[in-house]
């Protein structure tokens, strides 16, 4: 601070004397020698909290990147069985990739092994425990394609209620199919109600509107 006004004032500052110059290489000398005690003494005090949590760093990092690795290859390799499957039109390796695998790849798998097949119980797997809500529906849409002459109307629409929500891809599918059983049933006042639903729907795709309207 006394330099700046010293400066301002247009004055030399001071020199220092030996004595000063001895005395802060002293002063210097003994604040790195308590600085150098203090950490010694921090390190030994802390010496194997710090050595764990090195060693921890360590093992997540480590771990990082193999479990990164190890993911990679098994992407590939179930995309390399998968296509081999299908080459093969093999539907039980299918089964064991959907059964191996997770989210949309299990399911597309598990889809795919049913085509093949024709086992109903692969439908059934896939809509009671699918991990996508697409495929779990699509299940439930086939499932019912193959099995609907056996329900009442009432009990197809209660099994299609989990698609009775424009959050499901097969949204208007499902209500022309329950329309249509209220008919084969001799409903048609049932019918119609769902009918109309579908014909004033503005986000209704043409093709299913068409066949609403045809079907009045």
């Amino acid at each position: 601070m006394a330099s700046i006004l010293e400066r301002n004032k247009n004055i030399k500052p001071k020199n220092k004397t030996r004595e000063e110059y001895a005395e802060d290489a002293l002063y210097r000398e003994v604040w790195e020698e308590v600085n150098n005690d203090k950490t010694i003494e921090f390190l030994k005090k802390y010496s194997r909290q710090l050595i764990g949590g090195a060693l921890a760093l360590l093992i997540i990092i480590t771990g990082i990147q193999i479990g990164v690795r190890t993911h990679r290859a098994n992407q590939i390799a179930l995309a390399t069985n998968y296509e081999t499957a299908l080459e093969n039109v093999d539907a039980n390796a299918l089964a064991g990739i959907a059964e191996n695998s997770s989210g949309a790849m299990s399911d597309l798998a598990l889809f795919q092994s049913y085509l093949l097949s024709k086992d109903i119980n692969k439908l059934q797997e896939l809509a009671d425990n699918g991990s996508t809500r697409d495929f779990r529906d699509l299940a439930k849409m086939h499932i019912a394609t193959l099995t609907g002459d056996k329900m009442t109307a009432i009990d197809l629409e209660k099994y299609l209620s989990p698609l009775d929500s424009k959050s499901s891809p097969f949204y208007y599918t499902s209500r022309l199919l329950v329309a249509q059983k209220y008919l084969s049933d001799g409903n048609r006042d049932m019918a119609n109600k769902i009918l109309d639903k579908i014909i004033s729907d503005p986000d209704c795709p043409g093709v299913i509107s068409g066949n609403a309207q045809m079907l009045k």
